[in-house]
This record gives structure tokens, sequence and C-alpha cells, in this order.
């Protein structure tokens, strides 16, 4: 199958940095179909073998395993083009159409690696000169908007030229490993269906921590903020992963109506709610493995007086037959003690204990980054001979799946992944308008109270697990973070 991948924003720091380093595994993994072509479009004056050479030299930034051989970046960079493009310019977009017809590859993709206030614009001289045609599809990178209002608006202009299976709103998240494995875990085995309900499970965390702050992109993220960055996309699709009903079939759409089920399921927020189930926080300066690090408005394009924040936990619910009454705590933010990412599913403990020794109860739990993998802790009777060891008294022990041991070949990367289906137009991992603008309205009420209130975020030592108010909130149910148990 022939296909052309044209990149717009082909020079900015995701397509060097994410997108066109996961082409060549998949090319080097023999998964990127023959007949190819990746066209990088971006302001700037330059040949197809100046950008090789920028690619080339961006290379050397990423992780050693992931890097080509001179021959190998030979060979992948014969599928490398570049086309200068002003987007605003009609006659440009009338060139790369010409540039891609003259070949007429089965199939195109259209990769907005752009700022997303661009998005109406190019969508709408793209459906203008004919570039739209049934084997056409527009790939949007996150984040679609900054509130409901400007992802409708988003939504309408691209809808006006390419209908819903040819929009391909990308979530990476949903293409790690770890996420495709919870499907598995939950649809593909019988063990754990008869428990993944109110009656067995006592609470829900999802967390999506950083250590790295803001760096150079204080700008964007101070525009930005925690909760549309991480929570209205990446966090509430986990969160849709964990909650849906089993679809009727494997099929795209099956699969994203029972995600928008559990979106219109959230409890909403009002704003006495906000004040009680939703922290905000902001780091200070502080130090990291002893070295000094700044606080957020110290950092390189942020005001010194912003509010934006930089770690959000709430405390939600589902309501629904399945979930009325588990709470779902999610939490995310910069500069925090580890990079992690994990859901944890906590059980409710045993209704009637007869041993002695630890009470606590079995959680499992599904890690995303940096290891990729399962752990199931149950208790068991302690080995040896003393007189604490007796049959009576359990000790905690797990069972621990690391995916990478268990699969000994190397496993597609999130983007990898994503750009594959996109090539191939298989839609189960990339995002419905109706699930992004339900997102938007569930998180809207949070937006709003905050813009109300003038108390900002609360603050927080860099290298801690975030405000001392997010371990209240959960406190608050009896309950604690993974870390504090």
């Amino acid at each position: 199958m022939s296909f052309d991948l044209v990149f717009f924003g082909g020079t900015g720091d995701l397509a060097w940095r994410k997108l066109v380093p996961a082409l060549f595994q998949a090319w080097r993994h023999g998964k990127l179909p023959d007949g190819g072509r990746i066209l990088a479009v971006a302001r700037d004056e330059r040949s197809d073998d100046e950008y090789r050479s920028l690619i080339c030299e961006r290379f050397g930034n990423v992780e050693s395993a992931k890097r080509p051989t001179d021959d190998e970046f030979a060979r992948f960079a014969a599928l490398l083009h570049y086309r200068r493009m002003d987007l605003s310019l009609p006659e440009h977009y009338a060139g790369l159409k010409h540039w891609v017809d003259e070949r007429g590859a089965d199939t195109v993709v259209l990769f907005l690696a752009t700022s997303p206030h661009l998005f109406p614009q190019i969508c709408a001289q793209l459906g203008a000169v004919g570039l739209n045609g049934a084997n056409v599809r527009v790939v949007l990178e996150k984040p679609l908007g900054h509130d409901l209002a400007s992802a409708q608006q988003i939504n309408r202009v691209v809808a006006a030229s390419f209908s819903e299976s040819q929009a391909l709103r990308i979530d990476h998240y949903l293409g790690k490993p770890a996420v495709q494995n919870l499907a598995a875990l939950r649809f593909g085995n019988a063990l754990f269906e008869p428990l993944w309900r109110r009656e067995s499970i006592a609470n829900i965390q999802i967390t999506i921590a950083e250590r790295l702050g803001v760096g150079t992109r204080g700008d964007f993220y101070d525009r930005t903020g925690a909760l549309r960055d991480m929570v209205q996309n990446h966090a509430l699709q986990l969160l849709t992963m964990i909650a849906m009903e089993p679809p009727a079939a494997g099929d795209a759409d099956s699969i994203r109506d029972e995600k928008l089920k559990v979106l219109r399921s959230l409890k909403p927020f009002t704003p006495d709610s906000v004040g009680r189930d939703v922290v905000r926080g902001q780091y200070r300066a502080g130090t990291i493995d002893g070295q000094p690090v700044p606080g957020y408005v110290d950092e390189v394009k942020v005001p010194p007086d912003s509010h934006c924040e930089t770690f959000v936990a709430l405390r939600t619910e589902v309501q629904n037959w399945r979930w009325a009454g588990v709470p779902f705590y999610l939490r995310t933010g910069k500069r925090l003690a580890a990079r992690d990412a994990q859901i944890v599913v906590n059980f409710r403990p045993v209704p009637h204990p007869i041993f002695a020794g630890t009470a606590r109860a079995n959680k499992l739990v599904i890690k995303l980054q940096p290891e990729d993998g399962l752990e199931l802790h149950l208790l068991a009777v302690k080995g040896g001979s003393s007189a604490s060891s007796t049959p009576e008294h359990l000790s905690p022990v797990s069972l621990d799946l690391d995916f990478d041991k268990a699969f000994l070949s190397e496993r597609v990367g999130a983007y990898e992944r994503l750009l594959l289906d996109a090539i191939a137009g298989r839609l189960n991992l990339f995002v419905r308008s109706d699930e992004q603008e339900q997102a938007w309205r569930w998180v809207e009420p949070v937006l709003e109270a905050w813009r109300n209130d003038s108390t900002g975020p609360r603050p927080y030592a860099v290298g801690t697990w975030g405000p001392p108010a997010s371990s209240a909130l959960i406190a608050r149910d009896g309950f604690a973070w993974a870390e504090e148990e």
C-alpha cells in the first residue's frame, strides 16, 4: 500500500523529537508499508537534503538504542522530503495538492503538528483545494481548543472538509502498550470481570506524574495548565478505559460509544464541589537530587504573578450501576517526586477477616511509565519457622508482570503504533469529536470556578507529591495515595 504522510510543522519539536523517530522505528521493524513518502512542510526555505541533514542531527538526541546507523539513516532518509509552505497562502495548498496528485498514493495522511489555533485555517484551505478526498485522513494533535466553545469551533471547521472517519484526534497515551493491555486484561480474560464493579472495588487512582518542569515551554504551558494539558485528555481517556462497559464488538465506534457513556456518567462539578473535590498547585523553587531547580514563576517566559496550575488532584464518581459510590481519584503534576504513570485499582477488604497480621487489601497496579506492566498485590503466609510466621499470619506478596521481559521482541511505541494505525485507517485508538467535547464539558465548571477564585494554586515543593491538600482530599474518604500506604 503506497502512502504519503505530510507533517505540517515538520521542523517543530514534536516532528523531530517524536514523529520522525517513531516512523524510523516502524521502518526498522519492517512495519512501515512499502511505497511511502514522508513530507515535512514548514515556513523555512530548505532543500530535501538540508532537511535530511537536520533530522540526522536531531537523531543525536534520541536514546542510543533507537538511533539509526549511517547505513540505516541513508536508506530511511530516501523517504524524507521537504516543502516550504506559508499556511496563509492558498497557492501553497494548491502546490501541495499537485505534489500529492502527481503520484496518486493509495492513502494520504495529513498530520497537523502545529499550534492548534491553526487547525481551522489549515483544514479550510485543504478542503478548498480538494485535498480531502476519500483516501485522505487528517490527524489532529492535542490540545484541541482551550475550552468547549473553541473545541466545538475546531470540530465544526474540520467537519466542513472531513468526515468523522477522516478526522483522527490523537491522544498518544492510548497508543501505549500498557493501555492496550488494559483492554486485553478486561475484555480478553475472564479473571477480573466479575470483580470489576462497586461490590469489589473500593477506589481507583490514576496518576500521571513528571519530575521535569516546564522547561522552555513556559509561554505555552502558562496558557494551558495541568487541567487542560493532562486531565481533559490523557487522564480522562485512561478513566474511560478502566470504567467502560464491555463493547458489543471490537470496532472503533463500538469502543468509543462505551467510552462516551462513561464521560456522560461522570459526576458533574458545581462551584461548591470544585472547592471540595479539586486541588490545584504550583511548584516552588527547591532542590532535586541535590541540584537547585527554579519555581514555576521563575521559569523562562512565565509571568511572575502567574496563577497557572502545574498540579491537579481531583475526586469524581461514575454515576451508573457498575460504579455508583466508588471514588475515582485523578492526579497529575510537574516537578513531582518521580516520573510515574500508573492506575491503581484498590479492592475492598475481605468481609470477615480470620487471619492475623496486616489488614491490607488486594490491589492491581497497571504501570504505564517508566515501566510497562502489571502488579497484583495479594496476601500469603510468610515462610520460615518463627512464631510470627504461623499459618494464621499473612504478609503482602505481589505477582509482577514486566511486559518487556514477557515479550522479548522490541515493543511498538505509542506514536509508532498510532502513526501506523493512521496510515492503515484503524480508528480504535483515536478520539471521536463527541468524546472530546464531552470531556471539555465536564472540566469547564472547574475552569470557571478557578477564574472566579483569586487565591490561586497552592504552593508545593519540588520533588514532593504535590500540595498537602492532595493527601487530605483522599484521606477524607479513608484512603491514601499509593506511595503513602
